[in-house]
């Protein structure tokens, strides 16, 4: 009998690590989390209310169930994404400089861990983007507070509301950024 209590008991604590006890999704707490170390490289959170970056965003899907950063779970179709540093949930606009589409994603996740890579976008935000067909893109990535009408939205899995394309002009200066950013 105790065998088997034991047995049971191990069993509960690997469905624990493999998933299922995830926390809901939720705007709060906002998490900013200590330094840590991945390869060799150090990534310290922290607040960053003016985040504004162009670099190159890659995207994942074939984790969907797992336990994301801050204890939800991974749902690949969702309109959600990875940051090294952001706080946990974070929500920001994230522009093509190839083609000037913008979408508000919902940072839930740590990574990219890839040089040069400043954020991993979920397929349903590489989808919802169109990028998903390149595999990684040139973007700028910029902190925003949606209204709470689109936070819900994003909550749920759905696209928040659709923005307008960046101007052909800031479309320019984005992509003089990211050359100057890569010299």
């Amino acid at each position: 009998m105790i065998r088997v209590g034991c047995a049971g008991a191990m069993l509960m604590m690997l469905a624990a690590c493999a998933g299922g006890n995830f926390r809901p999704v939720s705007d709060t707490p906002v998490r900013i989390g200590p330094a840590y170390s991945i390869r060799g490289t150090t990534y310290v959170p922290a607040a960053a209310p003016s985040y504004d970056a162009v670099g190159y965003a890659s995207w994942y899907g074939s984790e969907s169930g797992n336990r994301t950063a801050n204890g939800e779970e991974f749902r690949s179709g969702w309109i959600t994404a990875a940051h090294t540093t952001l706080p946990l949930p974070t929500y920001v606009e994230v522009t093509a400089l190839d083609t000037g589409r913008r979408i508000i994603v919902r940072v839930n996740d740590r990574g990219p861990f890839a040089k040069s890579r400043i954020i991993d976008l979920s397929r349903g935000a590489a989808e919802d983007l169109g990028i998903k067909a390149q595999g990684h893109a040139p973007v700028r990535v910029r902190r925003v507070e949606p209204s709470e009408q689109d936070r819900e939205r994003l909550r749920k899995g759905k696209p928040a509301g659709g923005l307008d394309p960046v101007s052909g002009r800031e479309l320019q200066r984005l992509r003089a950024r990211l050359e100057t950013r890569a010299r």
